[in-house]
């Protein structure tokens, strides 16, 4: 997805296409790949920091709201792809990949917690039930 072409690619059902800021080919030259759900048509990830931003208003600047929302996102730094060196090109993939796996990781934990809480909840009506 490092690939401008590539990631305008996904924008083929994006809602806004004329007379709005946040056309197909502005949100992926912000680093954007549009990952819709079936309640959300305009949801977007940035395929570098994978924060996911919805609710785009046709005013709405996509390079601006990337980095509002997510300064530190080395794309948003990134020179060129095709001026980047072999090294460059490692270091950011290097650190694309540990977003990823930190996503990941947030992600189960959440779903780990969730799961305690909804067996604890079982636990205390069956505790109720015979006590």
């Amino acid at each position: 997805m490092y690939s401008y072409e590539r990631r305008l690619q996904t924008f083929a059902d994006w809602p806004f296409r004329e007379d709005c800021q946040c056309t197909p080919e502005l949100m992926a030259k912000a680093g954007f790949v549009h990952c819709p759900s079936e309640n959300e048509p305009d949801v977007v990830c940035c395929f570098y920091c994978l924060k996911e931003l919805e609710g785009w208003e046709p005013e709405d600047i996509p390079w601006s709201e990337h980095s509002k929302r997510s300064p530190d996102c080395g794309f948003l730094q990134m020179k060129p792809f095709h001026k980047l060196t072999a090294i460059e090109f490692f270091r950011l993939e290097h650190e694309r990949i540990r977003n990823y796996i930190r996503k990941m990781v947030h992600m189960k934990i959440a779903h780990f917690r969730d799961e305690v809480e909804n067996t604890s909840k079982n636990l205390k009506v069956l505790f109720d039930i015979f006590f």
